[in-house]
């Protein structure tokens, strides 16, 4: 795989500074159950990389001092790691909401029976990867018969009560592009997949989030290998909007990886740009909330990816422009 990180330093990008934390992204692990060419993780199954058992308490015990809002889980697939429902548990019994980004496929895992269920038990908010709305585009990107899983995945979790608008189970899905392209409006393609999704699959979900590839991992690794790295990058700082700096997710946001090491974000973190303190990579183990606010974030060329066009986030569009 080649390496974008030389690529993407030193960097132009407005300097920020985070402000309070409200959410806690962990990823839980690299292992995953699919191998998708856009995947800024390079998780695969062939991945063995998972938080610990200590390191998750260690994660608990953050939430239990300094309640965040939001606890997301991300991977690989987050599902695979042995204490993922002793997390959710134990989290959402604090109060917190539980956010699990999930493949789809892994609902039919014959090792994770009666996870729905469970995730509809926890009030567990269910972000799903669905990059089209089309068979072949899905499968293009994603594997052979993916598609026709994760929309089986949908069926399982729509019975559950996900995106009746009813019972307070939250699903949204996610697009990315296919390649080094901005995503189109989100509001408008938003309604594009409501109605194909239940015309053709009567498949329900409350949102869709629309996030722009980042040029690090295995896409920055396709990119340089298609000679159009740089292309990409242009396009992003073309399309750069000073507004959207308010709203990316690192300002209120930290990243922890499976080993429990602390990031501005996933993207800083998969380039092993590690917080520190006296010189050493900041722990879970160590951190207060309220020691990193008006704190500098670690910005790169890949910022650029956050405040392109609409802006992108692990929430989809940015509120101040994801119109269009």
């Amino acid at each position: 795989m080649l390496d974008s990180k030389p690529l993407l330093f030193p960097s132009d990008f407005p300097a920020i500074t985070r402000g309070r934390i409200d959410s806690v992204q962990v990823n839980l692990g690299y292992r995953c159950n699919q191998s998708c060419v856009h995947c800024h993780v390079d998780a695969g199954p062939a991945r063995v990389e998972e938080m610990s058992s200590d390191t998750i308490d260690a994660v608990l015990a953050f939430l239990r001092m300094n309640r965040p809002g939001t606890l997301d889980l991300t991977g690989g697939a987050p599902e695979l790691n042995p204490n993922f429902r002793r997390l959710v548990r134990e989290a959402a019994g604090l109060g917190v909401q539980v956010v699990d980004r999930c493949n789809l496929t892994i609902l039919e895992d014959p090792d994770q029976a009666g996870l729905t269920e469970f995730l509809a038990e926890h009030q567990v908010q269910v972000v799903a990867s669905l990059p089209c709305y089309l068979e072949g585009n899905v499968d293009a990107q994603r594997g052979r018969g993916v598609f026709e899983a994760s929309i089986r995945g949908l069926h399982r979790l729509n019975a559950a009560g996900y995106g009746d608008g009813t019972r307070g189970l939250v699903l949204n899905l996610v697009y990315n592009p296919q390649g080094p392209v901005l995503p189109p409006p989100q509001v408008a393609l938003e309604a594009d997949y409501k109605r194909v999704l239940a015309e053709r699959y009567g498949v329900r979900f409350d949102r869709l989030l629309t996030l722009a590839n980042m040029p690090v991992k295995r896409f920055g690794s396709m990119l340089q290998s298609m000679g159009r790295f740089g292309e990409y990058l242009d396009l992003l700082k073309a399309a750069h909007r000073e507004e959207n700096l308010d709203e990316v997710m690192c300002r209120s946001l930290i990243s922890v990886d499976w080993q429990g090491q602390v990031y501005d974000c996933d993207f800083n973190q998969m380039m092993g740009l590690a917080l520190e303190h006296r010189g050493r990579p900041l722990s879970i183990r160590d951190l207060a909330a309220g020691a990193l606010e008006g704190r500098p974030i670690r910005v790169g060329e890949h910022c650029y990816g956050c405040t392109a066009g609409q802006g992108s986030s692990c929430g989809g569009a940015l509120g101040a422009s994801e119109g269009g």
